[in-house]
């Protein structure tokens, strides 16, 4: 017995190496979704390494050093690279604790979309009637709402917050899954592997997480990867609002907030956090262009 299953773990590893090679494969063939790739694990590399990469704690004040320039300019200081804020605390070291803040939300937000999205979506698909249609009218109100004005009404409702506004966001991102998973349940329910797991046996649940959902996962990734960046814009513009992650807390958006009376005397404030956001969302949209080559048959170039 020890033995089959030794020879079934070497047949599967040659076909999983394939399909990793052919994943790379269609991925790499766009060179900006590689480029996004690239720049988002020097991000997560960034994150990581916050506390050994900046220069000072994020929320010193040095009080002889307040809204000092970027050290190339006249009157800026080599230790502080990229100047100072208001208040006297390093820009670059708040940055790269930002990073941690932008890239935890983006994780937790899209983590309680996907998974309440993929829960909700699989069951309006695989039961249909009345439950799929009262699902599904849930939802088209969800989005009827735009989206930073939902977030913005749930915040005001649950408080201001850091994690009051990504509970906000990721209900908001939610039915997007579970349009996406009802629909690709809805197109595999009823293909001949579906039936035959059902003769021999398999129960719902058995049916709608083990049989149809793994089929139906590469949509889903693509949607997760353009919803991270989604959560990471929609949570810096709730801090710029006042209604995210509150002062003194080194996120992005709400260092865009705190500088906001400065964007004329002062522009490495605005600018810097700001390059942060643009960045930060670019790579991880080219990301996902680059998951929907290699995950989409439909767009695989023979």
């Amino acid at each position: 017995m020890a033995d089959t299953t030794a020879i079934e773990s070497i047949s599967v590893d040659p076909s999983r190496r394939a399909r990793l090679a052919e994943f790379w494969y269609y991925f790499s063939e766009n060179r900006g979704a590689v480029i996004g790739l690239w720049v988002f694990l020097a991000l997560v590399v960034i994150a990581i390494l916050a506390p050994v990469l900046a220069p000072h704690l994020p929320n010193a004040q040095y009080r002889d050093a307040v809204l000092l320039p970027p050290f190339w300019e006249a009157g800026g200081r080599v230790s502080y690279l990229l100047g100072t804020d208001a208040v006297g605390r390093d820009m670059l070291s708040r940055l790269l604790y930002g990073a941690q803040y932008s890239l935890f939300i983006g994780v937790i937000v899209t983590t309680i979309a996907l998974t309440g999205g993929i829960v909700i979506g699989v069951i309006a698909g695989y039961f249909g009637g009345w439950l799929d249609t009262l699902i599904m009218r849930v939802m088209d109100v969800i989005l009827a709402f735009p989206s930073l004005l939902l977030a913005l009404v749930l915040v005001a409702v649950l408080g201001p917050g850091l994690t009051n506004a990504m509970i906000a966001i990721a209900l908001v991102l939610q039915p997007h899954f579970v349009r996406l998973t009802r629909a690709a349940v809805m197109a595999e329910k009823n293909r001949e592997y579906v039936t035959a797991a059902r003769v021999a046996g398999a129960g719902n649940f058995r049916l709608m997480f083990k049989t149809i959902l793994p089929n139906c996962l590469g949509p889903l990734i693509v949607q997760a990867t353009l919803s991270f960046s989604n959560a990471i814009l929609d949570a810096a513009a709730l801090g710029f609002l006042g209604m995210g992650a509150q002062p003194p807390t080194p996120e992005w958006g709400t260092m865009l907030a705190e500088a906001r009376e400065f964007i004329l005397r002062a522009w490495w404030v605005v600018t810097f956090p700001g390059l942060a956001i643009l960045i930060t969302v670019l790579a991880i949209n080219l990301m996902g262009d680059g998951l929907r080559d290699a995950l989409d048959p439909k767009l695989k170039r023979s």
